[in-house]
């Protein structure tokens, strides 16, 4: 199972704005599942793989106060299919207990959990689940007794005030690219920068080489000169070998 290199995580605020169907419901029966659309796995069925897969009748307790593609009573007895352990997540629920569930509907009106951005669809029922789904939207449509937080009129005007996470988000992610763009850049021009460093440096110790050849040279030129001049001073003048001693007499025979 591997995500989508671009994948980054989402508040479950943001997630709760794209959610299709918000709703908080009691789970009333389990039913096993067996291979299919919804359920399936990357390896090959096999009859052990029984329970793996299965779907849950639910009771709604609440419903999302507005918004929400689902329209039906308090008390509405529903099927939610898609349920079990799957290759990248898991969709569970027991018997008996209550759930927050992020839901969507299928071409077919069927009700699935809704991982928005690959992640939990299902939330159990915690007094801090609670705090953060009421402090996120008001809950409409309760069956009586239910304690989450019901309509009020100014939820209303902080929604229409609010920003909205998605589209903020959105913006964060657009200056996130940016900013990753821009770093590759900043990264290609350190790699040409190095280059042309390591080029420079190249240069740099051919012509310190070639200038310690050039003294060397003019180092054995000089010795060599010196050699030359030495030797000459030794040998006797070719006019010299001409020359007759004075006081040299001759006889005559």
């Amino acid at each position: 199972c591997q995500l989508p290199s671009e994948w980054r995580p989402l508040s479950e605020g943001c997630r709760a704005e794209l959610a299709e169907i918000i709703v908080y419901a009691k789970v009333l029966a389990l039913h096993q599942e067996v291979h299919g659309l919804y359920n399936y796995l990357p390896w090959q069925y096999e009859p052990s793989d029984a329970g793996l897969f299965y779907s849950a009748e639910i009771e709604m307790l609440c419903d999302q106060a507005w918004g929400s593609m689902l329209e039906v009573p308090a008390g509405s007895r529903l099927n939610l299919t898609g349920l079990g352990y799957f290759s990248c997540h898991s969709h569970t629920v027991v018997q008996g207990y209550s759930y927050f569930f992020f839901l969507r509907m299928d071409e077919n009106y069927n009700l699935l959990p809704h991982g928005v951005n690959f992640q939990d669809a299902i939330f159990p029922d915690t007094q801090e689940n609670r705090r953060m789904f009421s402090s996120l939207f008001q809950f409409s449509n309760c069956s009586q007794g239910q304690q989450l937080a019901t309509f009020s009129s100014d939820w209303e005007i902080q929604e229409d005030n609010r920003l909205m996470c998605s589209s903020v988000q959105k913006a964060l992610f657009e200056e996130e690219d940016h900013v990753k763009k821009l770093q590759q850049k900043v990264a290609t021009l350190e790699k040409r920068n190095k280059q042309l460093r390591d080029r420079v440096k190249k240069v740099k110790r051919s012509l310190r080489q070639a200038r310690k050849n050039g003294r060397h040279l003019e180092l054995v030129n000089q010795k060599l000169s010196e050699k030359l001049a030495a030797a000459a001073g030794a040998i006797p003048h070719i006019n010299a070998l001409g020359q007759e001693p004075p006081g040299a007499t001759y006889l005559r025979g």
